[in-house]
């Protein structure tokens, strides 16, 4: 009972810190760009590398804003979804304030993909073959 409890517990507690977590679900490695609002200003933030069939935890934090920005590249650097939002990427680790005028600012411009998460505090999502 005690041993049960104490793997609840650890459940639990594992869980409460995935608030925005995305799930490569691919056979191939990929690396992850995420954008949101951060103190009523757009900012992007890079790089996480999610192996073939693994989770990574990319927002630690509850959800505030309802949309949740994405861009996801093969090992080549080639993107993998389709995006229509414009933000800023780095090709090495990067947090950037502010989505306009990337390559003036010394960035890259990317298309990222707008997750809806429904107001939720948690939300997963799952890169497929087939993701949008």
């Amino acid at each position: 009972m005690a041993l049960g409890t104490a793997l609840l517990s650890i459940f639990l507690t594992d869980r409460a810190h995935a608030e925005f977590t995305v799930c490569n679900q691919t056979l191939d490695v990929v690396n992850l760009a995420v954008g949101q609002k951060v103190d009523d200003a757009d900012q992007t933030d890079g790089w996480w590398t999610i192996g073939a069939n693994q989770c990574v935890n990319v927002i630690r934090e509850e959800l505030t804003n309802r949309y949740i920005y994405i861009y996801a590249t093969d090992v080549f650097g080639h993107a993998i979804l389709n995006g229509s939002i414009d933000m800023c990427i780095d090709r090495r680790r990067f947090s950037i304030r502010g989505i306009d005028e990337c390559w003036q600012r010394g960035h890259i411009a990317a298309r990222f993909v707008e997750v809806d998460t429904l107001e939720q505090v948690r939300w997963t999502y799952f890169l497929t073959g087939n993701s949008p």
